[in-house]
């Protein structure tokens, strides 16, 4: 039933069946996540030009409401790294409330495009535009954290990456070395952590440690508390944001950027947990999930949210049966939240600033990245071009001629694919379409050809991108034939172009009184077809089963006429 694609999984988990080994196995994994999650959606808030709060608020509530409704078993949700960039300037641009806002407009478009059943479409982002931003964006979050990780005293960092760079080189001699000391065990501890002990939490670790040293060594370094004033030790109620038509128009392109990341990235990270699991995610329940989660988060006054790989994976390995896990995990935060506090305000910035340097190497994906590389001349133009689009002009320009491009290089691609000509002799393609035909060796195939009769096979979807080239090669007829077969069995597509080019050949032939046979037409080509008027018997068309039909109506049209 179609209601079905949009039921929450944790409703099915619920019907299979969930028992107390189920409710254990789900809380320790929470807890595992949270454990992680921590460190990591503080250092998110602050690199997003947020505070270390705002991350922990958008990873509970988000979090909490992307699995209890989302559409994958084990999806952990909150912010991540892919935000870092469209965030940090829409609070340049519009402060924080326009931020918020922008979140609720993102969380109403994400809604409205899992009602639609985009789910299906959204993941088909060509893969050079995902890996292309997303390495950009590494570079952008690496950049905005070289400030603490050195412990320079830059009076005003500029949003643009590369005066970024030139404002920390002109404050170089500011360096705090202490900041750097820590920086540098921090990322030390993650890295040894990871090779040798991966099952334990590395960036909590770390934090940790790092924390206890800048205390126990009194280090003069800036800390979550001397930054930002602390952590606050009580929720917010939610509150709804200022709206004017003047702001929804001003803010309606980052609304737009913040769904389409949300959405891509959720897709993405549910597709690596079935891969993970087996199981099947279902996508429009997730787009759902993703709108009311980003609606909820900007009524408390937290940041965009989606779903996040890292923490998925984590979820998966640590034991998680159902999306209870992804709830207790939120859960989890809260405690974390409104108990740690006052301790929280002791960790230092240049830690947290570890923590984001290896997220952004993890989102850079250098591996892939570079097996990209090797693609064809125009993916590689595609990945190198939206990298540094991303990372020199805007995320959602970046975005914009990506996929436009891509889809270009699509159709270019599909356009030479679809290769058809007509035969010298009469006939025909390299290629068969049926076991009735004769094969293209054989040099008596033409004998089976009624005089007066023509054929043409399409190969490839006849779609916008093609119609061009089949008016070149039906151009070179001057005289139409008495009969004109076109075999279709290998058109698995049409498009409205496609089928407008086809009806103006059909009735270019009919004013010559000619018949045109459309052979081996399947399913979408014969609906898409017949609802703009090209049917059996209207206009001098007759469709076909295969080419041995198409031979016997060729034959009974011509002898009618002699």
């Amino acid at each position: 039933m179609a209601w079905r694609q949009f039921e929450p999984k944790l409703i099915t988990a619920f019907r299979e069946g969930y028992g107390i080994g189920d409710l254990r196995a789900d809380a320790v994994s929470g807890l595992t996540v949270a454990i992680v999650a921590l460190p990591l959606a503080m250092a998110l808030g602050i690199a997003s030009g947020a505070t270390p709060d705002k991350g922990l608020l958008t990873a509970v509530v988000a979090g909490f409401v992307i699995s209890a409704l989302g559409g994958s078993r084990v999806q952990i949700g909150g912010p991540t790294g892919a935000f870092v960039v469209v965030v940090a300037n829409t609070i340049a641009t519009h402060g924080y409330d326009g931020l918020v806002l922008a979140t609720l407009m993102a969380g109403l478009i994400l809604l409205v495009a899992g009602f639609a059943r985009l789910g299906t479409w959204i993941k088909y982002i060509p893969e050079p535009v995902v890996t292309g931003f997303t390495a950009g964006i590494a570079v952008i979050i690496f950049s905005s954290q070289i400030k603490d990780l050195f412990g320079l005293t830059v009076p005003e960092v500029p949003a643009e990456v590369a005066e970024k760079w030139g404002a920390f080189w002109a404050t170089r001699d500011t360096m705090n070395i202490a900041a750097v000391a820590l920086s540098a065990a921090s990322l030390a501890i993650i890295i040894g952590l990871r090779k040798f002990a991966p099952r334990l939490p590395g960036f909590l670790l770390a934090v940790i440690a790092a924390s206890c040293a800048a205390m126990i060594l009194d280090l003069k370094v800036d800390t979550i508390g001397s930054a930002f004033g602390g952590v606050p030790t009580a929720m917010p109620a939610p509150v709804l944001p200022d709206i004017t038509f003047a702001r929804l128009q001003d803010l309606m392109p980052s609304a737009f950027t913040i769904a389409f990341l949300a959405g891509v990235e959720s897709l993405l990270s549910a597709m690596v947990a079935d891969g993970m699991t087996g199981r099947r995610h279902r996508s429009n329940a997730e787009l759902v999930a993703q709108g009311v989660a980003n609606t909820a988060s900007a009524l408390f006054g937290g940041m965009p949210a989606t779903g996040a790989i890292a923490r998925t994976a984590t979820n998966i390995r640590s034991g998680a049966r159902s999306p209870m896990s992804g709830m207790f995990h939120a859960v989890f935060l809260l405690a974390f939240m409104l108990l740690l506090a006052p301790l929280l305000a002791y960790i230092p910035l240049a830690a947290l600033a570890g923590v984001l340097v290896m997220v952004a190497w993890n989102m850079a994906d250098i591996p892939r990245f570079l097996h990209l590389m090797n693609a064809p001349v125009g993916d590689r133009i595609v990945l190198i071009l939206t990298f540094a689009l991303t990372v020199l002009v805007d995320l959602t320009v970046a975005i914009e001629v990506g996929v436009v491009l891509a889809s270009f290089l699509f159709m270019h691609r599909m356009a030479e694919v679809a290769g058809a000509r007509l035969g010298a002799t009469g006939l025909l393609d390299d290629d068969e379409d049926d076991d009735t035909a004769p094969a293209i060796e054989d040099p008596t195939q033409r004998v089976d050809l009624p005089p007066g009769v023509d054929v043409f096979q399409m190969r490839g979807p006849l779609f916008f991108g093609v119609t061009h080239r089949l008016a070149e090669v039906l151009g070179r007829t001057d005289t139409p034939p008495r009969v004109f077969i076109i075999r279709m069995r290998r058109v698995p597509l049409v498009d409205s172009s496609g089928a407008s080019a086809l009806g103006d050949l059909i009735n270019r032939y009919a004013k010559h009184g000619s018949t045109v046979i459309l052979s081996g037409v399947q399913n979408q080509p014969r609906q898409v077809l017949t609802s703009m008027g090209i049917k059996d018997g209207v206009a001098g068309v007759q469709f076909a089963r295969d080419y041995a039909e198409s031979l016997e109506i060729s034959r009974r049209i011509t002898d009618t006429a002699t």
